[in-house]
């Protein structure tokens, strides 16, 4: 395995290649994290760097993003949910906390509906319980074609106001994993993501879990939130006060040390 930064290219059963970047412990507990809709692995960029040597901490660009292979279709919620499955066997990692963020956090709910037994334990970070709501800016994903015009792209900024400062050179990164997202990728996940069963909506989600939320968050609604955090065995809501829709970007530090004394709750469970 490579060190974060570092990828090291992976074939998986599902027949796409990811890059894989790892850190911390081989023996520790695996965090394995799960990017949204055209990012990359480097949206945790500011994220890992906060978290303690003694997790395994994993990231991989997922199919069509980033370096993965990007295959002209196969972008449903299952899709990405098998590719994930087919991480951790790839990897012989038996079971792993997923922490997803936003739509990142819709996959790995989907790896917990199908392989439960694959979960550890859901970390939710300004994830959705439901998109089948047509979103406002479905009609220009869908007029998108290539290349994406990098000024377009950072105006769709502006679909999730920022109220936490966040770095120049990593909303840069940002604008260029999406402007090296193909628009075949951004059209097909997005219709993907919206056709999906919502995998809580007919039953359960072992858990434990734990879901964060930014009470600025004008795409996700608290009611949304709370009905997700019910939803999961022994799940607990998080609201940060003065942060919209990406969490992530807006308050890292904060993620890793709530996600930190999740990972630490669940190993001392599952020691006694």
């Amino acid at each position: 395995m490579g060190q974060i930064g570092r990828p090291e290219p992976t074939p998986l059963s599902t027949g796409v290649t990811v890059p894989v970047l790892s850190q911390g412990d081989p023996a520790g507990p695996v965090l394995l994290l799960l990017h949204a809709w055209c990012e990359s692995a480097g949206v945790f960029d500011r994220l890992v760097p906060r978290l303690p040597p003694w997790l395994q901490v994993m990231a991989f660009d997922q199919r069509g993003h980033g370096r993965a292979t990007r295959p002209k279709s196969g972008y449903l919620l299952t899709d990405f949910a098998a590719d994930v499955v087919a991480l951790l066997d790839a990897l012989n990692v038996a079971d792993a906390v997923l922490l997803g963020s936003s739509s990142g956090g819709y996959v790995a709910q989907e790896v917990c509906r199908t392989h439960p037994e694959r979960v550890r334990g859901l970390v939710l970070v300004g994830a959705p319980r439901d998109l089948t709501r047509r979103p406002l800016f479905a009609d220009e994903v869908e007029a998108l074609s290539d290349p994406l015009d990098p000024a377009w792209v950072r105006a769709s900024l502006s679909w999730f106001p920022l109220f936490a400062s966040v770095p120049d050179w990593y909303l840069e990164a940002r604008v260029q994993d999406a402007v090296d997202t193909p628009a075949v990728v951004w059209r097909e996940t997005l219709k993907g993501l919206m056709t999906a069963r919502p995998p809580s909506l007919d039953a359960r989600l072992r858990g434990p879990g734990l879901v964060i939320w930014g009470e600025r968050d004008d795409l996700l609604s608290r009611g949304d939130q709370e009905a997700l955090t019910a939803a999961i065995d022994g799940a607990e809501l998080l609201v940060y006060p003065r942060t919209g829709h990406l969490v992530l970007w807006e308050q890292p530090e904060q993620v890793a040390g709530d996600a930190v004394r999740f990972v630490e709750a669940v190993r001392t469970q599952t020691a006694t």
